[in-house]
């Protein structure tokens, strides 16, 4: 007798094998249950049917169990009829467990062309991105609606919010604001200056400085650093009250959440984003004179009269216009965003981000469109 018939007996009657599972089915005995397993599963082409007799085991735990099931299944496979016989009472619960799980087949997967894989990302992007300018959309007319209500009765404005919310934008950012856009017009003086003293011609750099911070950079960097300061605060503040439902509880008290909570915040942030770009691009001016004194050799005098031709009232208004449209779109996209949130900390932490990347990149395209405008109208 092999060591087999101790745990699982076969014998062969016509085209029918009997099994007769024997001792204990558990997972202490795995190492040994599981090659007998194995070799029973061998394909066997005069077997029709199959008969698995388990009145003579005992203890049955669910390893033991799923071999026997996994044994079922793989001679079920071959179109082999398999009955269990003289299961025990006490298993047959548990054999009905196993027989239940995992009974879902696969599918196989199929390679697919490698266009037709490009073209469904694509179009997938492509719905994405009308889908997130639909709800912006929306956004803006609820928040176009509120705030001609606020105008017609200002007694119903949030004045309070607004006014904590400049504080935190506004005063608040005004240190870090001031020290990137110090550091910028630095960085721009160092560089024109090594590159332009080539030519001999030092004195440009401070046309270039004057006219690119007040006209494109001074602004674009303040309102990159309000997305990624204010409005990314915005949408988790936005997103972690609807997860807590209070956005759903203002609605239950007849409060509208656009008005209570979006149109302050928004408000706020137009009025903060054109002082803060006017303080970064003093100081961003201010940075590129101190490189250019100390760098360059070029006196302040100097500096400040040449500042003076190279720029006019216009190249201050060019940058100065684009502040509270960057800041409007900043809000409405933080708004959007945060409304979006579901109940999970992954969905808060998700519409954080594409809050943050979706208005820089707004901001830039708004940028170019300014810059195209300006340009189109001899600005």
């Amino acid at each position: 007798m092999s060591e087999d018939d101790n745990i699982l007996r076969s014998s062969l009657q016509g085209d029918r094998l009997v099994l007769t599972a024997l001792g204990p089915w558990t997972a202490v005995h795995a190492h040994d249950l599981e090659p007998v397993i194995d070799r029973q599963s061998v394909p066997n082409n005069q077997v029709r049917a199959v008969d698995i007799d388990l009145s003579q085991v005992k203890p049955l735990d669910t390893f033991g169990a799923w071999l026997i099931e996994r044994l079922v299944r793989v001679w079920n496979a071959r179109g082999v009829e398999v009955r269990m016989l003289g299961m025990p009472e006490d298993y047959r619960g548990l054999i009905d467990e196993v027989q239940e799980a995992n009974t879902k087949v696969v599918p196989v997967p199929v390679p697919q062309n490698r266009v037709i894989v490009v073209l469904e990302v694509v179009g997938k992007t492509i719905v994405k991105i009308i889908d997130a300018t639909k709800l912006i959309l929306q956004m803006l007319g609820q928040v176009s609606v509120v705030g001609a209500r606020a105008v017609l009765h200002p007694t119903k404005f949030r004045w309070t919010s607004m006014v904590v919310h400049i504080d935190r934008v506004g005063w608040n950012g005004v240190p870090i604001m001031l020290l990137v856009t110090f550091l910028i017009g630095c960085i721009l003086a160092q560089q024109g200056i090594f590159h332009f003293r080539k030519f001999g011609a030092d004195i440009f750099v401070i046309d270039m400085i004057g006219i690119l911070v007040l006209r494109e950079v001074g602004v674009l960097i303040v309102s990159v650093m309000i997305a990624g300061r204010s409005g990314s605060a915005y949408t988790a503040e936005l997103g972690s009250m609807k997860m807590r439902e209070e956005i759903d509880a203002l609605r239950t008290m007849g409060f509208d959440p656009v008005e209570v909570l979006i149109l302050p915040r928004i408000v706020a942030l137009v009025i903060s984003l054109p002082i803060l770009a006017f303080l970064g691009s003093m100081s961003a001016l201010y940075g590129g004179g101190l490189v250019a004194w100390l760098y360059g050799g070029i006196d302040p005098d100097v500096f400040l009269a040449r500042l003076r031709e190279a720029i006019s009232l216009e190249t201050f208004l060019v940058g100065i216009i684009k502040a509270p449209v960057m800041a409007f779109v900043i809000g409405l996209v933080a708004a959007v965003q945060g409304l979006q949130v579901e109940g999970s900390a992954e969905s808060l932490g998700a519409r954080t981000t594409s809050s943050v990347v979706i208005s820089i990149f707004l901001v830039i395209v708004l940028d170019g469109f300014f810059a195209i405008f300006f340009a189109s109208i001899g600005m």
